[in-house]
C-alpha cells in the first residue's frame, strides 16, 4: 500500500473532510444566488415594459403618417434614472423610425427582452408590441446595467456572506472535532513519552477507544519483548560478573603469589606481563559489564543519593591507587542530592578518578568535588595532567576511542561509560581545562529534582 504522505493524521482528515465541505458552501451559495437575482431581473424587465406601454399610448395614427405626441415633460420624466441611463425608440408596424433613438439595436429575434451594445455601454433590451390602429407599432426601451450589476453584486454577498461564516464556523467545528477525536492518540502518547526506559509495563487497553486498541495491543507485546530481553540481559550480567570475575581474581592473586617467591628474572618479567595483563582484562570486564548495567536495559531503580556520600564511601580505594601512582588526591566536598543509579554513579565517579590517577604526571594532584552549582548538583574531577586538545573532547566520549599518542593501557570506555550514565539520568558532561588553563576538568551536572 502506497505509504501516506501526511506526516499529521489530524491534518490528513482535515484533507479530506475540508474541501468536500467548502465544495458543498460553494455549490449552496450558487443555488441560492440565482433564484434570488432571477426575479429581480424580471421586476427591472417590467419596469421596461411600463415606459413601453406608457409610450404606445402617445402613438397617433394619422391617413398618412405614425407620429409620438410626447411632451417634453413626460419625456423628461420617462428618462429619469436615480442610477442608469434610459432610451427608447418607437418603430412603425413596416420597420421605419417614428422616434426616440434610431440607432438603438433592433431585436434579432423575437425575444421580447435582450442585452445589446448602445453607445459603447452594455444595455437591457426589451420589445413592447402596441396597437397602432388596425396594426401594431414595436417600442424599444432599453437602460444601461448600474442597477442591476449592483443588485447582483449585493445578491452576490447577501448570498456568499452567510455561507463564509458557515464555512469559517465549520472549520472550527471540524478542527474541533478532529482534535477532540485525536485526544486519545494525544493521551496515549503523552503517556509513553512520560515513561522512563526503565517502566516496561503494559498499556492500559481498556481505557483506549476501540480503533486504537489495535495499535495498544501491538504495543504491549513489543513491551513485553523488550522486558524479557531486558531480564535475560540480566540474568546474562550476573552469570558474567560471577564467571569473569572470580577466575580472573584467582588468576591475579596466584601470579602476585608467584611475583612473592624467588625466581629467575626472565620468568619474572613474564610474569608481570601476567600479572599486568590479569589486572587490566579484569578492569576491561568490569567496564564492559558496567557498560552495559548503564544502558536503559540494565538500570535499577532510581533512588535519592548524595554524591557526597558516593565519594567518601570510595575514597579509601581511590587514595590508595593515588599513592601508587604517587599523585596528590584531594577532596573538597559538599552535599550534593540526585536522583538515580546509586551503583552506577559510583562507577561513573571512579572511572572519572581512575582516568585522572592514571594519565596525571608523578607528583601531580587530582581534586575531586561535589556540591551544588547554580541550584544544580554537580561532581567533578579535575587533574594537572596534559589534558584533551579542544577537537578531541567529543571523540574522547566514544567508545574504544582512545587520543592518538596517550601512555598507558587504557581501552577507550572509561568516559564512554560516564556519558553513558549521565545521559541515564539527564545530566550533562563537560569537559574543560583544569585550573591554570593546566589539566583536565570533566564536571556532570545534573536536573533540578
Amino acid at each position: 500500500m502506497r505509504a501516506m504522505r501526511a506526516r499529521s493524521l489530524r491534518a490528513h482528515l482535515l484533507r479530506l473532510l475540508l474541501p468536500p465541505i467548502a465544495a458543498l458552501l460553494a455549490l449552496g451559495a450558487v443555488v441560492a444566488y440565482y433564484p434570488s437575482i432571477e426575479p429581480a431581473t424580471e421586476a427591472y424587465d417590467q419596469a421596461l415594459v411600463d415606459i413601453g406601454i406608457a409610450l404606445g399610448a402617445h402613438i397617433r395614427v394619422t391617413p398618412t403618417e405614425y407620429r409620438l405626441e410626447l411632451p417634453a415633460a413626460v419625456e423628461q420624466v420617462l428618462r429619469t434614472d436615480r442610477y442608469d441611463s434610459i432610451f427608447y425608440r418607437v418603430l412603425s408596424p413596416s420597420g421605419t423610425d417614428i422616434a426616440g433613438d434610431a440607432s438603438l439595436p433592433a431585436p434579432a429575434s423575437d425575444a421580447p427582452a435582450y442585452n445589446a451594445k448602445f453607445n459603447g455601454e452594455k444595455v437591457r433590451v426589451v420589445t413592447v408590441e402596441t396597437p397602432c390602429g388596425a396594426s401594431a407599432c414595436t417600442v424599444l426601451v432599453a437602460e444601461t446595467t448600474i442597477k442591476r450589476t449592483r443588485a447582483a453584486r449585493d445578491f452576490l454577498l447577501t448570498s456568499m456572506l452567510p455561507g463564509m461564516f458557515i464555512a469559517l464556523a465549520t472549520l472550527l467545528i471540524v478542527w474541533f472535532g478532529v482534535k477532540r477525536g485525536l485526544w486519545p492518540l494525544a493521551r496515549l502518547s503523552d503517556e509513553i513519552k512520560a515513561r522512563s526506559p526503565r517502566d516496561l509495563r503494559p498499556i492500559d487497553a481498556a481505557a483506549a477507544p476501540e480503533e486504537t486498541r489495535p495499535l495498544v495491543l501491538a504495543l504491549n507485546g513489543l513491551l513485553d519483548e523488550v522486558a524479557h530481553a531486558a531480564q535475560n540481559q540480566q540474568r546474562f550480567l550476573a552469570n558474567a560478573a560471577h564467571q569473569l570475575r572470580t577466575p580472573l581474581a584467582g588468576l591475579q592473586a596466584h601470579t602476585e603469589l608467584a611475583l612473592a617467591q624467588p625466581m629467575p628474572d626472565s620468568c619474572r618479567t613474564h610474569l608481570e606481563q601476567v600479572h599486568q595483563a590479569t589486572i587490566r582484562t579484569a578492569r576491561l570486564a568490569n567496564q564492559l559489564l558496567a557498560l552495559a548495567r548503564a544502558e536503559p536495559g540494565g538500570r535499577g531503580s532510581p533512588s535519592e543519593v548524595n554524591l557526597r556520600s558516593v565519594v567518601e564511601s570510595e575514597a579509601d580505594a581511590w587514595v590508595h591507587q593515588a599513592l601508587a601512582r604517587d599523585v596528590d588526591l584531594g577532596f573538597e566536598l559538599e552535599p550534593s542530592l540526585v536522583k538515580g543509579d546509586a551503583l552506577l554513579l559510583r562507577e561513573a565517579l571512579a572511572n572519572l578518578v581512575h582516568n585522572a590517577i592514571e594519565y596525571s604526571h608523578r607528583a601531580g594532584r587530582v581534586t575531586v568535588r561535589t556540591g551544588e552549582r547554580h541550584g544544580k548538583a554537580f561532581a567533578e574531577v579535575e587533574d594537572d595532567g596534559p589534558g584533551i586538545a579542544p577537537q578531541e573532547r567529543e571523540r574522547v566520549l566514544e567508545r574504544f576511542y582512545r587520543v592518538p599518542g596517550t601512555p598507558g593501557t587504557g581501552s577507550g570506555l572509561g568516559l564512554a561509560i560516564v556519558r553513558e550514565i549521565a545521559g541515564g539520568h539527564g545530566a550533562r558532561i563537560e569537559l574543560g581545562e583544569g585550573s591554570g588553563a593546566r589539566g583536565c576538568r570533566v564536571a556532570l551536572t545534573f536536573p533540578n529534582g
